[in-house]
């Protein structure tokens, strides 16, 4: 499946809400759909973002561990079923706001824990969907500058 199909499934998915568990698994899905998409970036990508890319693929990796394993099977993963990625603008645009809205249920999630542990695990899955994010920006950007290039090319 292409990556802005997975990614808008992965927005409706968390859109849906659910239970604690349910929501927190599907931060994990998005948080492995970045780092599917970073790692398919840093080997396959323009030159100019395969920097950025790596990083997405370690902060998203990050965001991850932090949430722990979340049990699903090997048919379950979204991001099991990256099998292409388009033009890296509109993916690179439909994960930010994906990202973004990963923050926002985590917010959710941390305000509403009953207990300490998922507190702190909530609030550092923030800080690494929050630091891809800016790593996808930061891609955005470098493909903005280097348009001008591709075009007289």
């Amino acid at each position: 499946m292409d990556a802005v199909r997975l990614i808008v499934t992965s927005r409706r998915a968390l859109a849906a809400g659910g239970g604690v568990r349910e929501r927190l698994t599907e931060v994990w899905q998005a948080q492995a759909l970045a780092q599917a998409i970073g790692s398919r970036l840093a080997v396959t990508g323009p030159p100019e973002l395969r920097g950025e890319a790596l990083g997405l693929t370690e902060l998203a990796g990050r965001g991850c561990g932090v949430l722990g394993g979340r049990g699903l099977g090997p048919d379950e993963l979204r991001a099991a079923w990256l099998t292409e990625l388009g033009e890296p603008r509109p993916v690179l645009m439909q994960l930010g706001g994906l990202l973004g809205e990963v923050g926002i249920a985590l917010v959710g999630l941390a305000c509403s824990a009953d207990d300490e542990a998922t507190y702190w695990q909530c609030m550092e899955a923030i800080d690494a969907a929050d630091e891809s994010r800016d790593r996808v920006r930061e891609m955005l950007r470098k493909l903005a500058d280097s348009l001008p290039e591709r075009e007289a090319g």
